[in-house]
């Protein structure tokens, strides 16, 4: 219970509680899940999760929407609390239940045994942001009402604990929680992709462990990073987790400063559970990859819409989701490329870049009520100039298209300049955020 809110510690300890009781008796069934997760499903499906019974597809059916339905109404009992926080559940679950969203690309189909093909189908995932309270703890209230507009915007898959997610700044106990609590809620509509990926193979293999035993579809991982190893050392360190099930290796070099080579991607390709890499390294890698029938997430936003389209790659692996999923779907999910939608983005992509991942997303969501103003370092949020020169660029775009924290009566936004409905973008002031240096 220490790790989140100590005023919804009855509900949040149930989520623990259930983590640690799916880890102890899911752990005996990692040898059966290790080789049902390779098989591919027949006609697009996926093979029984443990958490559904049924047999399950990309696409609606009754009882699933029931059950989504049933989850997103204990969900809103969870995080009532808050208003702002209640109002966009409200929204976010009526706009699925409604229809309003395409069950052919919002659906998953629950269980944590996802199929390497099912992975590959998913072109949009989400780099999730972590909210926190102003402890520091995370903010599961403030979380579940961000994934509910990714939902509702048309995303597949998240990212839990990633760089986005700052799983760097998370002991492993908050990271499996995390990783726990979005698999139990949100399996059924998502595919929850665990960044489970160390420097450290030992701490790697547990993680993985753990996360699969909670109920993630599959991992993210990241090559060993600072301690950098040979060629050799990166066969057997991704070699010892790719058997736990379905795996996207993470090639960044501006982190890790270690480039994965080609041959290495393609020897590890071999693996019945590798499900493809996200590439940081440019759309002619990608293209490379994809003419070899490996698939491929760009890892940069700006050149996703190029990459799917032109080079080939399955999707993107994306921060500017979080701000805007309903345009990143138009942009990545369309029947056709969409080069004037791209050029609209890119202001805004470039604006959340301008300073080291995850800063510019952490600064956005604050402003747009996402997030409550809280930063662990060593983040700290943009200076008060670049915070003005985004709300332009949001409010250029137009605030309907983001996501919204549901102000309260007494908050200081501005609405969308076209009149139009959107959560708008708060001024928020130099003082009013909190760095911490313990948490």
């Amino acid at each position: 219970a220490s790790l989140v809110s100590s005023s919804s510690a009855t509900h949040h300890g149930a989520s623990l509680c259930w983590s640690m009781s799916l880890c102890s008796s899911d752990a005996t069934r990692r040898r059966h899940h290790r080789s049902s997760s390779v098989s591919s499903s027949s006609g697009g499906g996926r093979k029984k999760g443990r958490r559904c019974h049924h047999q399950t597809s990309f696409f609606s059916s009754s009882s699933s929407r029931q059950n989504r339905e049933k989850k997103s109404a204990w969900c809103l009992c969870r995080v009532g609390r808050d208003a702002g926080v209640q109002k966009v559940v409200v929204q976010a679950a009526a706009s699925k239940s409604s229809g309003t969203t395409s069950a052919t690309t919002t659906l998953w189909g629950g269980g944590s045994s996802a199929s390497v093909e099912d992975v590959k189908k998913c072109a949009l995932i989400t780099a999730i942001k972590t909210p926190y309270l102003k402890s520091g703890k995370i903010d599961l209230q403030k979380y579940d009402a961000l994934v509910e507009q990714q939902i509702a915007g048309g995303v597949q898959g998240l990212v839990v604990g990633g760089t986005t997610g700052e799983g760097q700044l998370m002991s492993w106990d908050e990271h499996i929680m995390l990783i726990a609590h979005t698999s139990k809620i949100y399996g059924d509509d998502l595919l929850v992709v665990g960044n489970t990926g160390s420097n450290s193979t030992r701490e790697a293999v547990h993680a993985t462990s753990q996360g699969f035993a909670v109920g993630m579809d599959a991992a993210l991982q990241i090559n060993p990073y600072y301690g950098k190893t040979s060629r050799a050392g990166l066969m057997k360190h991704f070699g010892a987790v790719l058997d736990f099930g379905p795996t996207i290796v993470y090639n960044v070099p501006a982190r890790t400063t270690q480039d994965i080579p080609s041959e290495v991607i393609f020897e590890l390709a071999k693996h019945p559970n590798f499900a493809g890499v996200k590439e940081c390294e440019g759309n002619e890698r990608i293209r490379n990859y994809a003419n070899k029938g490996v698939a491929c997430w760009s890892g940069n936003d700006d050149e996703a819409h190029d990459a799917k389209w032109d080079a080939g790659a399955a999707g993107v692996i994306s921060v500017t989701s979080n701000v805007s999923p309903k345009l990143m779907k138009e942009l990545m999910l369309g029947q056709k490329p969409n080069p004037k939608l791209r050029d609209d983005l890119i202001p805004l992509m470039r604006w959340l870049f301008k300073e080291p991942n995850p800063i510019g997303v952490n600064t956005a969501l604050t402003m747009l009520g996402c997030a409550e103003p809280v930063f662990r370092l060593p983040y700290a949020p943009y200076d008060e100039n670049t915070r003005r020169e985004g709300k332009k660029i949001i409010e250029s775009i137009g605030t309907e298209h983001f996501v919204s924290g549901g102000f309260g009566p007494g908050s200081s936004s501005s609405s969308s300049s076209s009149g139009e409905k959107g959560g708008g973008v708060r001024d928020v002031n130099n003082d009013a955020f909190i760095l911490l240096d313990e948490w």
